[in-house]
């Protein structure tokens, strides 16, 4: 068996900003990185075989504050990468809103039907992130890999190992620095935590989360 500690990165000021973010390298804000700090306290005493991470800043700098702890390198993932917004990547939502009014208004609804311009699917996302993990899995067999990742990657993947549709992708809440905890077990996924922000404590009260 392995499991899976999936952690969503910290905060950015694009998170903050309601600003797509998708494949732009952005870097934690001074929130996020205290939220990092919060989440590597919560799984100090987690042992842990091996990190992954995005080759995005924003989830490597999270996934590296919590492997130092265990004296662990972060190895980047491509696979993991956030979906790809697209024209939309850098707009705020009232922007996109304005610009896109019945693509965004889908992509809300009926969310396996879009592809953003210049972008790509949720079902491009499960796949890769699907092939990822399995890739993972058999290299850790009984082990525990911590792997940091992005919203729209964390609720396709999660998705996929309930087996159930994407259209379920907006029923899913992923907060920034959340712990998922899952097991994979010959051909069979096993969910045992998901969107836990038990660690952050104070610092998450009244802090609106954002997923662009």
């Amino acid at each position: 068996m392995t499991r899976f500690i999936l952690v969503r990165h910290g905060e950015t000021l694009w998170n903050r900003e309601g600003r797509y973010q998708g494949q732009i390298d952005t870097e934690l804000s001074p929130f996020g990185l205290e939220q990092g700090r919060m989440v590597a306290d919560a799984l100090e005493r987690v042992h842990l075989d091996a990190a992954y991470a995005s080759p995005l800043s924003r989830s490597y700098r999270t996934a590296q504050m919590c492997a130092e702890r265990h004296g662990l390198e972060v190895r980047i993932e491509e696979r993991l990468i956030e979906i790809n917004h697209g024209e939309w990547e850098g707009l705020q939502a009232e922007e996109v809103r304005v610009r896109y009014p019945d693509l965004l208004k889908r992509w809300h609804t009926s969310v396996t039907d879009v592809e953003m311009p210049g972008g790509e699917r949720i079902e491009d996302v499960r796949q890769r992130a699907r092939v990822a993990f399995l890739d993972i899995a058999r290299q850790h067999p009984d082990q525990t890999v911590l792997v940091v990742a992005h919203d729209a990657v964390n609720k396709a993947i999660l998705c996929d190992i309930l087996n159930i549709d994407l259209s379920h992708f907006w029923q899913i809440k992923q907060d920034n620095t959340c712990i998922n905890v899952f097991e994979y077990d010959e051909g069979t996924w096993r969910l045992v935590l998901m969107n836990s922000t038990n660690h952050l404590g104070f610092l998450y009260s009244g802090v609106e989360q954002r997923g662009l």
